[in-house]
């Protein structure tokens, strides 16, 4: 299980672990398993109402304790029913939005209890699934890849039309879309229920799951069979239901291909070379499982000695010229620069790219990047994300001509964001401008370049209120908002602002900026008495400026 992030999965309680699933199975009980990476409001819904006598609920999640998985394998719990309850990021993991909780769950980890002979109880023997994440079962591929799957079937020789009919049968034989990732996880489960797009937040989830209950829902849960009572609850909120693959499915050929990636009974050398072999095959199929490519593929801590059988599998890989050359060519030949930046990336840890020669197809990229007539707050983020460790500062430190298609802010903030002074001054001018696009794409520089000289930062705090009430300043405000100040001079300024514009909208920036500053800063009774005396009508009711006003009166 891979622990990148400063915190741990999932484990069962001790109380839970000393009851085997036979016994529980014997006894007529059903075992509840509960995921709870956010809000428990939905697990503490079905509790309340689900009888003791029929269920038996187990929390898998045991704060601060990182072997969860191989806990819940060695005490043989098998689930019938297992509720996520977790923001869901579309592809990669189950988090919470809260800041003292540190739990997450990777999708790769439930791939691997799925395909892994390791942990064989514990989804064997499933009837249910609640997926409590916004778009858990979305339909639609996700990420890019889509589109760069069509230019490669066409550069391979194939009409347009071939290769969109190409590319209906890869989404479904392939599984690039959320709600087939979960159908392959859950093989064989008959109901498995989610969210096509946004789900409710934990508290309107259990309130709904209240109104079910109460109208005798109790009796359907567990029973393998999907409920239109209710979806019916959860129409607002586009649930929907799926079942799990099965042997005959056309993806199931796909899922074998992922339990090759994913199963911890094959050795990391026979997983090289699967990744060789998908090297070998259409370009379809190397896109589809890039990011178990780039996983399996990324080569230890130099520290770290490598096995002698993966030493050899990853030289094969390293020598594959033709292998290599065709994968070059793609990357190149890709339209999308996020696309292309990754398979980059890709070819680095493969072998293929020293850190030189990656610099210098970054490079040619960030190029055909600049010579495009029109960028947005995509490319902007882009280009700072490559270079966040400024390893390509100076890359586009030239000046380009007046009135030239590149002469304009969103050009500016990419060149800003590799490393160009020039373009960093004229977007720090954008973001005080008149033009509302404008100062959103200096937002989006700043998000990843926060100024950190200050006297730099009070020049464009002055300018910032001096500008015209308008969305454009609501805008550059929040964009000055996340600088967490303390400086006396620029608070005292925004202070000041709040005072003399005519613009509710630019109070509320004013109060957001605020109530994220250093508290001892703002500690005054002068900002108070402003707050209260100063303040326009607001026509939404309680605000972020009543938020400040109880902060600032709290001891």
């Amino acid at each position: 299980m891979r622990w990148s992030k400063a915190c741990s999965l999932v484990a069962l309680l001790a109380a839970a672990l000393a009851w085997p699933a036979a016994a529980g199975a014997a006894a007529g009980l059903q075992t509840v398993c509960t995921i709870t990476v956010n809000s428990a409001d939905e697990k503490e819904a079905f509790r309340r109402h689900l009888p003791e006598a029929k269920y038996r609920f187990v929390e898998l999640v045991e704060r601060g304790r990182p072997d969860w998985l191989a806990s819940a394998c060695r005490a043989d719990v098998a689930c019938d029913v297992l509720i996520i309850s977790g923001h869901y990021d579309g592809a990669h993991e189950f988090f919470s939005d809260r800041l003292e909780t540190r739990e997450y769950l990777p999708v790769a980890e439930l791939e691997r209890v799925s395909c892994s002979e390791s942990c064989p109880a514990l989804f064997s023997r499933l009837k249910e699934v609640h997926l409590f994440g916004c778009n858990t079962l979305n339909p639609a591929p996700q990420g890019g890849a889509a589109a760069e799957i069509v230019r490669s079937v066409v550069r391979e020789g194939h009409s347009a039309k071939e290769a969109a009919r190409q590319l209906a049968a890869l989404n479904s034989a392939f599984g690039e879309s959320s709600r087939d990732r979960m159908r392959q996880i859950f093989m064989d489960v008959p109901v498995i229920y989610g969210f096509s797009s946004s789900a409710p937040l934990g508290p309107v989830a259990a309130a709904t799951l209240e109104g079910y209950f109460q109208g005798n829902g109790i009796r359907e849960v567990g029973q393998g069979h999907p409920s239109g009572r209710l979806l019916g609850h959860f129409a607002p909120f586009a649930m929907t239901v799926a079942q799990g693959l099965t042997d005959k499915d056309p993806q199931a050929a796909v899922r074998r291909d992922v339990c090759r990636f994913a199963d911890d009974r094959v050795s990391n050398a026979d997983k090289l070379d699967f990744v060789h072999e998908l090297l070998q095959r259409p370009n379809a199929d190397a896109w589809v499982h890039l990011d178990r490519i780039q996983r399996q593929a990324t080569a230890p801590d130099d520290a770290a000695p490598m096995a002698p059988d993966v030493a050899r599998a990853r030289d094969r890989i390293v020598r594959d010229d033709a292998a290599r050359t065709r994968f070059l060519a793609v990357a190149r030949a890709t339209a999308q620069p996020s696309s292309r930046a990754r398979l980059i990336d890709v070819a680095r840890d493969l072998g293929w790219l020293s850190a030189e020669q990656r610099w210098q197809e970054l490079a040619l990229m960030l190029g055909d990047l600049q010579a495009r007539p029109a960028l947005g707050i995509t490319e902007v983020d882009l280009a700072c994300t490559l270079n966040r460790e400024h390893d390509l500062d100076g890359a586009f430190n030239r000046r380009v001509a007046p009135g030239s298609p590149a002469d304009d802010v969103p050009h500016a903030a990419v060149r800003a964001c590799l490393g160009s002074a020039e373009a960093h001054a004229r977007t720090l001018q954008a973001l005080v401008g008149a033009s509302e696009a404008d100062v959103q794409i200096a937002q989006a520089y700043l998000r990843h370049r926060p100024l950190n000289d200050p006297a730099e930062l009070r020049r464009v705090a002055a300018d910032v209120a001096a500008m015209h009430p308008s969305d454009a300043q609501v805008r550059a405000l929040e964009a000055l908002g996340r600088h967490y100040l303390s400086d006396g001079d620029i608070l005292d300024r925004l202070t000041r602002l709040f005072a003399d514009t005519p613009s509710w909208s630019v109070q509320a920036a004013v109060a957001g900026i605020l109530i994220r500053a250093d508290r001892r800063a703002i500690a005054s009774p002068r900002l108070l008495s402003t707050l209260v005396e100063r303040r326009l009508p607001s026509p939404n009711g309680g605000n972020m400026i009543d938020a400040l006003v109880h902060r600032l009166q709290s001891p």
